[in-house]
């Protein structure tokens, strides 16, 4: 990214990035030490998502790496499959690599975005598309995209499932430290719904 780019994403927007990004590195694998050292340190205010961060944080400092590894596990890996499947395509048409991937695949292209080679998972996992909306904030991938190109991709590949999946990710069976992050994920959610609500068209 150059300086110029850098200089035109407001310091919210670096912040809105910054969550994004930090809950696909929660959701794409289960912390080391030194994330969940990062994350014992958050706190937020008194809204909902301060009050959400500072809940995480809490459960952070309680938790031991091992003990999560194997909450991940049992959430979204399991004997077969985890408890949870964290996938567009699962959770708006009730299956696996349907029309929601397929969709995505040619937003993620005409944006000039491809998937890692290292990466197998589908690229409609919560995860990859919560790193995509980071990196499109502040143009980590090329220009920073506007609020008009946030809003389009955020409205037509999370906005229908991501609130569902968090509210999930908050209730399952299974989760301790990641019902906090459910929690998180779900206010961000909200809020960034009403605020593209807001935005001019």
């Amino acid at each position: 990214m150059n300086v110029a780019q850098d200089l035109r994403v407001s310091e919210e927007d670096r912040l809105r990035a910054d969550l994004y990004n930090y809950l696909g590195t929660i959701l794409s694998g289960p912390p080391n030490a030194d994330l969940l050292s990062m994350t014992s340190g958050l706190s937020g205010d008194d809204t909902p998502l301060g009050v959400a961060i500072n809940a995480l944080a809490k459960i952070a400092k309680l938790s031991k790496p091992a003990a999560i590894e194997s909450e991940f596990n049992k959430l979204f890996i399991g004997l077969g499959r985890g408890e949870l499947l964290p996938y567009a395509s699962y959770y708006l048409t009730g299956f696996l690599n349907e029309k929601p991937l397929a969709k995505l695949r040619q937003d993620m292209a005409a944006r000039g975005l491809t998937r890692a080679e290292n990466v197998y998972e589908p690229e409609d996992n919560i995860a990859s598309l919560m790193e995509i909306m980071g990196a499109l904030i502040v143009g980590r991938f090329g220009q920073a995209r506007d609020v008009r190109d946030q809003k389009l991709f955020f409205n037509t590949h999370i906005a229908p499932w991501a609130g569902h999946f968090f509210a999930d990710l908050e209730t399952a069976k299974n989760s301790v430290f990641y019902a906090a992050v459910g929690q998180v994920g779900r206010v961000f959610m909200e809020i960034e719904t009403e605020g593209f609500r807001m935005s001019a068209e």
